[in-house]
């Protein structure tokens, strides 16, 4: 049993993913890279209605990918670098590309609760989740520049489509570290928590979206998650046949007998 991992609880409907190696950081070497990929794996026979991601500790998110020289990986892109080998490099970047995907492409929404330091991969992975709770004291940097990187976790194409290029280009070319009000006011999170209460309330948020017909959810969800990437007419074709599927599919009708006799409703699972 090794003493790091990634640990999945479940609440009811909701699941908590914690990246626990708060002794490193909570940053990803091969066996926590393993471990995301077992839970994601996990996840997809067991899915919830929300996903909360965070990190163990209070004191980091993720500082990302663990580039200490203890780390094998490191030791391997030096070699590569000296080479000048591209091989190795692709396989280790597109190899961190499908284990992110993996969880942020889940088919239900994705939550990241910042409870601490969100630095180079973890700010990526903290803006490839579909939202963000940020704690007053955390704060987020695109750090990888400060290194001779770059953002390769998907979080440079998402950070522009979520702030714009402009201010994207502002955090990322300057790796500056960002402030929960900062971020806040960029939109680039969605909610500043009270202090250290960042778990509890990405929860509370996490309960009321699964409080809501799952199939609706997550049909939204696949039209918001496509809107930006393909021309607007087709992004309103999608929504278009999106509703149709989903009002045919009957889950409304939970909705509206509820709303109609002033009870709460009880939408079943998606089988």
């Amino acid at each position: 049993m090794s003493e790091y991992g990634i640990r999945l609880e479940f609440m009811d409907h909701v699941a908590v993913i914690t990246i626990d190696r708060p002794q490193k950081m909570n940053s990803f070497n091969q066996t926590m890279w393993s471990e995301l990929e077992r839970v994601v794996a996990e996840l997809r026979e067991n899915l919830p209605r929300v996903i909360v991601l965070t990190g163990a500790g209070d004191k980091a998110f993720s500082a990302g990918f663990d580039v200490n020289v203890d780390n094998p990986q490191v030791s391997s892109l030096v070699e590569a670098v000296q080479k000048h080998d591209r091989s190795p490099v692709e396989k280790l970047i597109r190899h961190i590309r499908t284990a992110v995907d993996g969880l942020v492409c889940l088919p239900v929404p994705v939550i990241a609760a910042i409870n601490g330091k969100a630095y180079g991969g973890g700010a990526e992975l903290a803006v490839r989740c579909d939202l963000r709770v940020m704690d007053p004291d955390a704060v987020i940097s695109f750090s990888e520049v400060r290194l001779g990187l770059m953002p390769d976790w998907g979080g440079a194409a998402t950070l522009a489509r979520l702030v714009g290029p402009s201010k994207a280009s502002d955090m990322i070319l300057t790796a500056r570290e960002v402030k929960a009000g900062e971020a806040l006011d960029l939109g680039l999170i969605n909610r500043v928590s009270s202090p250290g209460r960042v778990l509890e309330e990405s929860i509370e948020l996490a309960e009321t979206i699964a409080g809501n017909g799952p199939r609706a959810v997550r049909s939204a969800l696949e039209v918001i998650r496509s809107a930006c990437g393909v021309p607007m007419q087709e992004a309103l074709e999608l929504e278009t046949e999106s509703a149709i599927t989903l009002i045919t599919s009957g889950e409304c009708y939970h909705g509206i007998s509820a709303f109609l006799t002033k009870e709460k409703p009880r939408f079943p699972d998606i089988e």
